[in-house]
């Protein structure tokens, strides 16, 4: 059950993100944005519906705390083309919680609301985050347990109402949509990534090095009845050699390739050439998991296209004032990690 609640959050999450940008520019660009107005610690407000302060700094500590558990605190030392790691969590944690507050107007307009069960898990949720706080930690984001509750409950609802809006969407899937293959291939690399994770292409007087390179592999192949593994394993740019996948998931001309032709010949993509071979039509087991694929992504799709359509006509205002003074320095005994593990918790299996 635990792999079923992760891997629902996980959809609507993916869901959320797409759509991030789209919120991002809603609070920042559309009907009105005020900086003038708002209540004590009030960050922005969505219809009737308001963040404040230290709604925002659970968020934002922690995230800087799974981020730091991960990569150690010299992560913030980094910056892309010009964005420090503070400012992007900043706004992805801005877009979370505007996009919790919608989903909950959403609910609301869809008549979704929790049980009594499902507020009881909150109420213990809630009580059991806030006593794993140190009397620091909650003197620092000046939050209380009516605050973790309310928190709690949002992000209870926008799970909820998620799944209120997908549960008719069970569309059927056939083997051949859904058919994956397994493909081993020799990859010719025509372009490397700098430090940025920038796309650097070769010239074309290296890109046709390599396609000569390509052409003496493909002649072993055809002519000399090479071992294609032996050759994966001599000439390939990339470190694995075997891979399976679905129509849709690869580029166009590696797709087409590999599912019409035991042996390819020379297929070049964006990122290079390559050599492929088809080792398997067919994984009953692969297409199955595959379908579940489908259905999740469909799923999303009529999620978001209505999500879309009711964000657009929602009036949004954002303390522009307040939220560019918010700083995660000084915030190095604040250590608290687990705010979305504790609802898991609570919430394994429910929603």
């Amino acid at each position: 059950m635990r792999n079923r609640n992760r891997r629902m959050t996980a959809a609507l999450l993916t869901v959320l993100l797409l759509l991030l940008s789209g919120c991002m520019d809603s609070l920042k660009g559309s009907k009105v944005v005020l900086t003038t107005g708002f209540e004590k610690n009030e960050v922005f407000r969505i219809e009737d519906m308001s963040c404040t302060l230290p709604e925002a700094m659970v968020y934002l500590i922690n995230t800087k705390n799974r981020y730091e558990s991960v990569y150690g605190r010299e992560i913030w030392n980094v910056s892309l083309d010009g964005v420090t790691l503070e400012e992007n969590i900043k706004e992805t944690v801005l877009a979370q919680l505007a996009q919790q507050k919608t989903m909950n107007l959403l609910a609301r307009q869809n008549g979704v609301a929790l049980s009594e069960e499902e507020e009881a898990r909150v109420m213990h949720a809630a009580e059991t985050y806030f006593q794993s706080l140190s009397e620091e930690e909650k003197s620092a984001l000046q939050i209380t347990v009516k605050d973790v509750e309310e928190l709690y409950r949002e992000y209870a609802l926008a799970r909820k109402v998620y799944q209120y809006i997908i549960k008719d969407i069970n569309p059927e899937i056939s083997d051949d949509e859904a058919r994956t293959i397994t493909v081993q291939y020799i990859y010719f690399r025509t372009c490397v990534l700098d430090g940025t994770g920038r796309k650097i292409e070769y010239s074309e007087e290296e890109k046709q090095e390599i396609l000569r390179k390509a052409e003496e592999v493909r002649f072993q192949l055809k002519n000399e009845e090479a071992d294609f593994e032996e050759l994966i394993l001599k000439y390939s740019d990339s470190e694995e050699g075997t891979c399976s996948f679905g129509k849709g998931e690869k580029d166009q001309a590696f797709e087409d390739a590999a599912f019409n032709l035991e042996i390819s010949d020379i297929v070049e993509t964006p990122d290079g050439y390559y050599l492929i071979k088809c080792i398997s039509t067919f994984n009953r087991t692969e297409t199955d998991a595959n379908k579940v694929k489908i259905v999740e992504k469909r799923r999303e799709e009529v999620f978001g296209q209505e999500y879309e359509d009711f964000v657009a006509a929602l009036t949004r205002n954002l303390n522009e004032d307040l939220w560019q003074s918010v700083s995660l320095a000084g915030t190095e005994n604040i250590t608290t990690s687990d705010f979305f593990d504790v609802f898991d918790k609570y919430f394994d299996g429910i929603l």
